[in-house]
This record gives C-alpha cells, sequence and structure tokens, in this order.
C-alpha cells in the first residue's frame, strides 16, 4: 500500500475510498442472501455514491499517528454503516421527508417505509459487530475504547439528540419541547455539533485510537474532529441555499421551507462562510504538531470548505 505521505489529495481520496468500498462489499451480506429485500435495501444504501468522508477520516487519522489503515478498515466501514443509517431514518416522511438522496429515491421510496426503518436498525447493529471485529487487530483495550467513542458520539449526547434539537428547532409540536439553549445562535451550533460534528470527531478519534496514539495527539485530533465537522455542517447549510441541485444530488430549499434552525439562515450566506473558514484555519493549525504526517488531513479540512465555491 502507498504511504500517506506519498499520496496527492485526490490520489489518497480515490485509493483509500476504493479500499473502504471494497472491504464495505466483503462485510455486507450478499443481496441473495434471505431476507433478500432487507440485504438489497442495505446495499442499495451504502453503495449509493456517498463522499466516504468518515471512514476516510478513520483512515487518514490513523496513518497521521503512524497507524496501519488495514487494521482500521473494519471501523471506518463501521462509521459509514452509521452515517448511513443516520441519513435512512433522517430521509424518513416523520423526519425529513426526503425523497431525493444523491441524485436517486431515498431508501424508503425505493423499498417502503417499514424496510427503510429496519435497514438503518440492520445497518446500526453490523457496524457495532465490525467494531468489535478490530479487536484482533489492535487488541480488546482500543477497539473496547473506540466502540465507547463512537456510542457517545451518535447517542442522546451526539447524532440523536441533535436530530431532537433539530426537530425542536422547526417549532414542532413535541412533549416538552422547551430548548435547553436559550440563544438561537448557540442553539444552530448545538444542533450542528451533535448532528454532525459528533460522529466526524468520532471517526477522526477512533483513526488515532486504533494507531495507539498518545494523549496529546488524540486531543489535537479532536480539536480537528470538532472543527472539520462544524466547518463540514456549515457548508452543507451554504449548499443548500446556493448549490446546484444536479450536483448536490437532493432537493435543494428543504432547510427554508422547513424553517430550519441553520447557519444561514442564523447568520447570513456571507458570515456562515466567514465562520466555516475560520473553523478550518482552526482545525489545521490544531494538528500542527503532526507535522508531515498531519497533511492529507490539513488538504481534507480545506477541501470540505470549498465545496460550495
Amino acid at each position: 500500500m502507498i504511504p500517506l505521505t506519498d499520496l496527492t489529495l485526490s490520489e489518497y481520496l480515490e485509493a483509500r475510498g476504493r479500499l473502504v468500498d471494497d472491504a464495505l462489499d466483503t462485510y455486507l451480506p450478499p443481496a441473495s442472501h434471505e431476507p433478500r429485500i432487507i440485504h438489497e435495501a442495505m446495499r442499495y444504501s451504502v453503495f449509493a455514491g456517498g463522499k466516504r468522508l468518515r471512514p476516510l477520516l478513520v483512515l487518514a487519522a490513523a496513518e497521521a499517528c503512524d497507524g496501519e489503515p488495514a487494521h482500521a478498515l473494519s471501523v471506518a466501514c463501521a462509521v459509514e454503516l452509521i452515517h448511513t443509517y443516520s441519513l435512512i431514518h433522517d430521509d424518513l416522511p416523520a423526519m425529513d421527508n426526503s425523497d431525493t438522496r444523491r441524485g436517486r429515491p431515498t431508501c424508503h421510496i425505493a423499498f417502503g417505509e417499514a424496510i427503510a426503518v429496519l435497514t438503518g436498525d440492520a445497518l446500526h447493529a453490523l457496524a457495532f459487530a465490525l467494531i468489535a471485529d478490530a479487536a484482533a487487530a489492535v487488541g480488546a483495550e482500543r477497539a473496547l475504547a473506540v466502540s465507547r467513542e463512537i456510542a457517545g458520539a451518535i447517542g442522546t449526547g451526539g447524532m440523536v439528540g441533535g436530530q431532537v434539537l433539530d426537530l425542536l428547532g422547526e417549532g414542532r409540536p413535541m412533549r416538552g419541547n422547551a430548548s435547553p439553549v436559550n440563544s438561537r445562535f448557540e442553539l444552530v451550533r448545538e444542533i450542528h455539533l451533535r448532528k454532525t460534528g459528533k460522529l466526524i470527531r468520532a471517526s477522526v478519534l477512533a483513526g488515532a485510537m486504533l494507531a495507539g496514539a498518545d494523549e496529546r495527539a488524540i486531543a489535537a485530533l479532536g480539536r480537528y474532529g470538532e472543527r472539520v465537522g462544524l466547518a463540514f455542517q456549515i457548508v452543507d447549510d451554504i449548499l443548500d441555499v446556493v448549490g446546484v441541485e444536479a450536483e448536490v444530488g437532493k432537493r435543494l430549499g428543504g432547510d427554508a421551507a422547513r424553517f430550519k434552525l441553520t447557519y444561514p439562515g442564523a447568520f447570513g450566506v456571507e458570515r456562515s462562510r466567514e465562520l466555516a473558514a475560520d473553523l478550518t484555519t482552526d482545525a489545521v493549525a490544531a494538528i500542527s504538531s503532526l507535522g508531515p504526517r498531519g497533511r492529507i488531513l490539513e488538504e481534507l479540512a480545506d477541501d470540505l470548505r470549498r465545496r460550495e465555491r
């Protein structure tokens, strides 16, 4: 395998992306296995053409800490399965009610709502089996620590909690619908930090932990992951306002139509761009101590910020 330091960013993303896709194809049950419909739906959703950002961050962080990408591959695939399950559930009529994702019908449109819910459940379960599999390569202690980190990032303190705050922010009638955050601006940050940022941060930390990084490197990568996660979601929000539907792969303008709390809605597009740029600068500065080993992570952070330009 070509070392990280010998690859350009585009070469790295292509090479490691193929590695992840090949592994996902191996880990997912064949579509011919019974019950076929659930396995077809799992593969339909996972191989829908995503960016593979989270698994790439796992691998890049592991390699930046001198870890073997092969030892982090099962966890890299696990976070992609978790991300995919979250998108399936997010698209459901009870949530964002989206009928397209990545340029084609969403899972519940293609397979029905019941199968879509179960597809998300199945991907979630398989993800934690893959995290446990990492113990064979890196030891049970590291695998358990990674499992705890990822579980915390997707529970009520992370992704699930962020989704709840997002629903509350739309003004939907829900029990106990008082927001725990008073300021509209603070709430926007809290929604994005939990709903998107925590899993991205956990992906970066997982790679470092699997590689046996020291506390200083883990702290630096944690700061990087949090800031990249927030910047990534801010740019996604901007794309919903100014993006091209054919390029983004989903119907645009949905945030405004549902009165969602977003950075452009709270701060305006130009100020949101400035905030994304500031977060990216902070992310890159956070990992300066990694030197050349952190180059791919630095370039990836900047590349993510420039998606809507």
